[in-house]
């Protein structure tokens, strides 16, 4: 069906706000996330909280479909990183830091575009951006293009990958947010969502995380510039 779509939904704030995005615009809307053995697991938890308060929204409650979790341990297993191994966050002499997962994203799209073929699903959406990011090169729109004309060659198919993040930074995506359901999808955003890399739940005026890491800098960046916009 046209008006179907599946969202790589992982419990974080860029994957909620595309969660919203795709409840903006299809009428059924399911979600699906990955259990690879990541450090930061408490984010398959948190996920759980927003979609709850999804399934609460006068309108979204309705198109918001069923939610799959899959085991991709392997993925894991074979990744020495510092989000599926305790150590500690760093660059790599390659340029590239170690919080680099070799081949999530593409393994998550191939799935996902399996799990979408089975069920009949056109749309597939993923939090991925190159604008405001880590540098990880699966995260590019070259990636993303390239994977989908291979993705719909080898299952004869016309998916549709969107990335409604690409071009923005951690400010427009929170702007995003606001325009998509105001304040209160703000707030549950704020509260119901996992960036921290280490797993962390400290609260802070963002969310809840180390303050830290890569992606807790990030978020609190955005947050910053988003709420200093709304002083």
């Amino acid at each position: 069906m046209t008006d179907t779509a599946l969202v790589l939904f992982s419990g974080g704030q860029d994957s909620a706000t595309c969660l919203a995005w795709a409840l903006d615009r299809f009428a059924q809307v399911e979600t699906i996330g990955f259990d690879y053995g990541q450090r930061h697991r408490v984010e398959l938890e948190v996920r759980e909280s927003f979609r709850a308060w999804i399934a609460r929204h006068p309108t979204w409650r309705a198109r918001l479909g069923a939610d799959h979790l899959l085991k991709l341990d392997a993925l894991g297993a074979i990744s020495e990183t510092s989000l599926t191994r305790d150590v500690a966050i760093e660059m790599e002499t390659g340029g590239l830091p170690n919080t680099f997962v070799p081949g999530r994203n593409l393994i998550f799209l191939t799935f996902a575009a399996a799990l979408a073929f089975r069920r009949g699903l056109k749309h597939i959406v993923t939090g991925v951006c190159e604008t405001d990011y880590s540098g990880y090169p699966d995260c590019r729109d070259d990636t993303i293009k390239a994977l989908q004309v291979a993705l719909n060659l080898g299952m004869e198919s016309r998916f549709v990958l969107h990335t409604p993040l690409m071009w923005r930074d951690k400010r427009a995506t929170w702007e995003l947010a606001e325009q998509l359901g105001g304040a209160a999808l703000v707030e549950a955003i704020r509260r119901d969502t996992h960036s921290c890399y280490l797993g962390h739940r400290t609260p802070q005026e963002w969310g809840a995380g180390c303050g830290t890491c890569p992606a807790c800098e990030l978020r609190a960046r955005g947050w910053q510039a988003y709420a200093g916009r709304n002083a």
